[in-house]
């Protein structure tokens, strides 16, 4: 008996795993532009990649004409940028910000978590609120997220 509820347990775990990884990312690949040197980027990858999204990184010395061709403006800039699913994701933006994102298909070109918001995955755990702002190519900023 206590086989078949451990091998039951663990069919449920593992498909609970991979149901996880399919909401996570259905198959969608996050591209990020980062400084070789940025410790923080690292630490929203590693955030990015636990939620279970694939993660391709592309270290490069100036980020800002990835920036630029997508939109961020200087009051919306952050340490990396993202690419999802024509998508731009800017900064420390939270793996359940960018699943509502792509679940919700806003008239957004993306997600923005201005600065470096000591609260933010990757830059640490001290729990400091900030926002997450959506924009449009109009230029349209809105509150997408408080945390």
């Amino acid at each position: 008996m206590s086989l078949v509820v451990s091998l039951l347990r663990n069919s449920v775990f593992a498909l609970g795993l991979l149901g996880t990884a399919a909401i996570a990312h259905a198959g969608s690949t996050v591209e990020v532009w980062k400084s070789p040197l940025c410790g923080c980027c690292g630490g929203w990858i590693d955030h990015m990649r636990a939620a279970g999204f694939t993660v391709v990184v592309h270290d490069v010395d100036d980020v800002g004409p990835i920036k630029t061709a997508h939109g961020v403006g200087d009051d919306l800039a952050s340490c990396h940028t993202a690419l999802i699913d024509g998508h731009v994701v800017e900064g420390h933006v939270p793996a359940e910000d960018v699943r509502r994102l792509l679940a919700e298909g806003p008239s957004a070109i993306g997600l923005a978590a201005p600065g470096m918001p000591s609260g933010a995955p990757g830059m640490g755990s001290d729990g400091a609120p900030y926002e997450v702002v959506a924009f449009d190519a109009a230029g349209t900023r809105r509150i997408f997220a408080r945390h």
